[in-house]
């Protein structure tokens, strides 16, 4: 069989390796988020990657919780996790696993390095132990602890385990070099003391393996070919080599690639927690946030999301990607697939004064992008809603074809319209908008002959439902807020972020669900949200018609 060809550097180093008949040909990947926050739109490029690679040649990809710091994780946010990866559109191989599961295994491993005397239990306090790293310009200093017996090492570590220690009162460190020029192959800490319960193992544990112990040796467990992960972890590698050289255990290839950011996203989990901690969102899930959750509910697309890792590329280093071409990601999916349909934002009566007292059923396809999408009925009668902006009381200029005095002008899917003049109230804002219709103008069957250059959408006022829609718009007001030495990224907040407005809706829309897309004509792509009911829909705005992406 033919091996696909490597689009990327990280396919170049897997094909080098299935040339080489490594791992007799097999592919297996891993994405082992931490459970302590909702998943953000830089974890959906890992995922992407993660999962395509291990796709196109034939492999496996793992689903790992690492699940080491029991103060910050919790069941929920492994749901959460689940729920996002599902819904980007991947399933991962078996059941989720935690680095939870190997806690004996992991154990185990350390006693090995203690055996090897390769590993030492340290007394050192935090402050202490920094200090002894040194810094790049100069050597790090051995722990006063570093030469005890493997035997005192192995007792030490075991009564650790048991509970016999307090909190911080010592580590297990591997032995490695205080002058290695990489800073964290001088002695780093692999187990630390903590009495905390863990959200899947209880009160069972009170030592907990740090990261760069834990995550190496359980892709090692589960003899994952190829460990990708983000280019903050490069520095990390050369520990990652020299656990599986020191323990001889399965040796997986780590690859780093470069994190994706994006234009007034934030992509930190502790800085997300923040906005919800302080309630400047509603939570995790807020539509203005860069989680995937919030995407979601805000009416991203998956298709749409993996559209845009994808397009990104894989590269080696940082990149910031506009906010822009994301939502043109996001338009290209939805002007195939969302319906469109009417809803007046701004509400003004208009009363076509020579209809008569009757309801007519008119017909409108539901995207002309589309046909298979079929046609919806919509009710129409002598008063309807129409934008407020859509009508002047003097014509701009003679390119304005929408609604003034003696201007004719088209409703959507029903006649053409001729403007007689308008009512207002005391400080001259206009309350109706009056007007008479051409019959034989009916769209589909106009026999008119009258020419009306603007095309308007509307909907009837007599069956129109009340609509809430929530326009959103970027939370920050700076590009990139966590760029900034001088200033904390909050105090990029957008204080105009959320508007919420009454509006009104054909009466179809009332059968919409949670999740449903619509493009709402001449507005925007609107997305129902959870929080609607029968007796009111609430409608996000996903994005606009128009893009300013320069691609």
């Amino acid at each position: 069989m033919n091996k696909p060809e490597a689009d990327n550097f990280i396919e170049e180093f897997i094909v080098e390796d299935l040339n080489n008949g490594k791992h007799a040909g097999r592919i297996h990947t891993r994405f082992p988020p931490e459970p302590n926050g909702y998943l953000h739109i830089g974890h959906a490029k890992a995922i992407v990657i993660n999962f395509e690679i291990g796709k196109k040649f034939g492999g496996k990809t793992n689903l790992r919780m690492d699940d080491t710091n029991p103060s910050t994780e919790e069941t929920h946010f492994v749901t959460a996790i689940e729920n996002d990866i599902k819904w980007l559109g991947y399933e991962w191989e078996g059941e989720t696993r935690y680095s939870s599961d190997y806690f004996d295994e992991l154990y185990a491993l350390a006693l090995k390095l203690i055996d090897k005397g390769l590993a030492f239990v340290d007394d050192s306090t935090v402050e202490e132990i920094a200090e002894q790293k040194g810094d790049i310009d100069e050597p790090g200093s051995n722990s006063p602890y570093r030469d005890r017996p493997i035997a005192e090492n192995r007792d030490l570590f075991e009564r650790m385990k048991a509970g016999e220690f307090p909190d911080g009162s010592r580590v297990l460190r591997a032995k490695i070099d205080m002058a290695h020029p990489n800073l964290l192959l001088r002695d780093p800490v692999l187990y630390r003391i903590k009495h905390e319960a863990h959200h899947r193992t209880g009160d069972d544990w009170c030592i907990y393996p740090l990261y760069d112990f834990a995550h190496g040796q359980s892709d090692s467990i589960e003899e994952i070919t190829h460990s990708l992960c983000s280019l903050e972890f490069r520095h990390h590698r050369d520990l990652y080599n020299w656990l599986i050289e020191a323990l001889e255990i399965f040796p997986s290839r780590q690859i780093e690639f470069a994190r994706m950011n994006v234009d007034y996203l934030v992509t930190s989990k502790r800085r997300l927690k923040k906005l919800v901690e302080e309630g400047v969102v509603s939570g995790w899930d807020d539509p203005r946030m860069g989680t995937l959750a919030g995407m979601r509910r805000k009416g991203y697309p998956a298709e749409a999301l993996r559209n845009f890792c994808m397009r990104t590329g894989v590269t080696k280093r940082d990149n910031q990607q506009e906010f822009n071409f994301l939502e043109h990601c996001v338009r290209e999916v939805l002007n195939e697939k969302a319906d469109r349909y009417m809803a007046v934002l701004d509400p003004v009566k208009l009363v076509i004064t020579n209809y008569p007292e009757t309801t007519e059923i008119l017909t409108s396809e539901n995207n002309p992008e589309e046909e298979a999408r079929g046609t919806r009925e919509i009710p129409f009668s002598r008063e309807l809603w129409v934008e407020r902006e859509d009508y002047r009381k003097e014509p701009q200029n003679r390119k304005y074809f929408r609604m003034a005095p003696e201007k004719d002008v088209r409703l959507k899917a029903a006649y053409i319209l001729h403007i007689d003049g308008h009512e207002e109230d005391n400080d001259g804002n206009v309350t109706q908008i009056n007007a008479t219709y051409y019959p034989e103008s009916r769209s589909g069957n106009d026999t008119s002959g009258i020419k009306a250059k603007g095309t308007l959408h509307w909907v009837d006022a007599a069956t129109a439902i009340d609509i809430e829609v929530r326009n959103y718009d970027k939370l920050f007001t700076d590009p990139t807020p966590m760029d900034h030495e001088d200033k904390d990224f909050m105090d990029f907040i957008n204080p105009e972020s959320l508007e919420v407005i009454a509006a009104k809706g054909e009466p179809a829309l009332a059968n919409a669900k949670a999740g449903d897309t619509f493009q709402f004509l001449r507005k925007g792509y609107y997305t129902v949200d959870e929080d609607a009911t029968s007796e009111k829909m609430v409608f996000n705005l996903t994005c606009g018609l128009k893009s300013s992406w320069k691609g």
